[in-house]
């Protein structure tokens, strides 16, 4: 029997409540016990020192604390891990987190899988050399969908695809009987999520259903402007929920009978995937690897970017037409079993060893094959497409 692989995951906590931290989350759960890996946090965002405590008030001052903080902690524990996965956002974050791990990985002789995430990569590696070089540098190249494996090869990085896991116990399937005009958004309130256009949409929902309601889950910048675009439409019914941790946020889609949401900018949003495991018909723009996700008329409705016309009359049609909603709730269901974790482990597994000293370096993970879980199919040019989404977004 092979020995356990010691694998240190270099990501964000949940003291940042998003998408990265939520899938390490996961991931380190469902690797507990597990006789091929022992797994364990390296927080991107370690605690300071108490005597440091007041730095996370102060801008740029809290920057550097936690750098000071999290080198030291990089260079010990990547000295007692066989591999390093390293999960990778865009931008600022990209150098002060995975890109620190990257070299300190290197300098010890480990080698690391990297985890990149981003819906932003099209305009990020189109900007940054630095990005380009040292994530072409790196042993293995693992990206949560087809979207970005085809965003990789367009700046000539290998990739493949290990999905998001999504966790059928904690999100139950249920069909909506009656089919209520009750919506539900979970994304945060970042400018790339254009949130305003989810609320414009709801506006037309409520204008020919008077008792719909809109439930955002979530936090952000943005908040207050969103607060005050609701009171400017003069809409009903609308809860701003907050932040929820992910132990929580599976009643929100139970609550619920519609998923919507509006990004301007996206990957393999974990959010359509609990839509889909919980029964809700999913309305969203077609942001990134989105169309990867969802077939529009097969297993959800697809509107245009910022377009909250098309969006609103996308649900306005699912309460007309309950039937058809259950058939694309039942149909997006039916996609999930290759997210859950016995499908997804084995993929990982395989990546793991392959970037080990003993095993053969030509060996790489597989994509997923099209139409397994969703976001691995293949079909449209992403890097044009997103980066002049970035453009018009600024």
């Amino acid at each position: 029997m092979s020995e356990r692989v010691k694998v240190a995951f270099v990501a964000p906590s949940l003291r940042i409540l998003g998408g990265q931290a939520v899938q390490a989350d996961r991931l380190l759960f469902a690797w507990r016990g597990d006789p091929d890996i022992e797994a364990w946090l390296v927080p991107v965002n370690p605690k300071p020192p108490r005597v440091l405590g007041f730095a996370h008030r102060i801008k740029y001052v809290r920057t550097i604390v936690n750098e000071l903080t999290y080198l030291p902690l990089l260079v010990r524990e990547i000295a007692r891990a066989d591999v390093i996965h390293v999960f990778s956002a865009s931008y600022s974050s990209f150098l002060l987190a995975p890109l620190p791990a990257m070299l300190i990985a290197r300098a010890m002789g480990k080698p690391v899988v990297l985890n990149y995430r981003s819906g932003e990569a099209p305009d990020h590696l189109q900007r940054s050399a630095i990005a380009r070089r040292t994530i072409k540098q790196v042993d293995q190249n693992i990206v949560p969908s087809r979207f970005l494996v085809d965003v990789f090869r367009e700046f000539g990085i290998g990739a493949s695809v290990v999905p998001n896991i999504v966790d059928l116990e904690r999100f139950r399937f249920r069909e909506r009987h009656p089919l209520r005009p009750r919506l539900v958004s979970t994304r945060n309130f970042d400018a790339l999520y254009n949130v305003a256009t989810t609320i414009r949409a709801f506006q037309i929902v409520q204008e020919r259903w008077p008792e719909a309601s809109l439930t955002l889950v979530g936090g952000g910048g943005q908040e207050a402007d969103l607060r005050a675009l609701v009171a400017e439409l003069g809409l009903r019914h609308v809860t701003f929920a907050g932040r929820v941790p992910p132990e929580a946020i599976a009643s929100y889609y139970a609550e619920n009978d519609i998923y919507i949401q509006s990004p301007n900018i996206d990957n393999m949003p974990t959010s359509v995937l609990e839509a889909f495991a919980s029964g809700l018909p999913v309305v969203t723009t077609e942001a990134g690897g989105i169309p990867a996700i969802l077939t529009h008329g097969v297993t959800g409705l697809l509107a245009p970017l910022a377009d909250y016309e098309t969006l609103g009359s996308h649900v306005l049609q699912l309460l007309a037409s309950p039937d058809r909603a259950r058939a694309l709730a039942r149909t997006a269901f039916a996609t999930c079993d290759a997210c859950t974790w016995p499908k997804v482990r084995d993929l990982w597994v395989r990546a793991y060893r392959s970037v080990l000293p003993a095993h053969p370096s030509s060996t790489t993970v597989k994509a997923e094959d099209p139409g397994a879980c969703p976001g691995t199919r293949t079909g449209f040019s992403p890097v044009s497409r997103v980066h002049s989404v970035v453009e018009r977004s600024r």
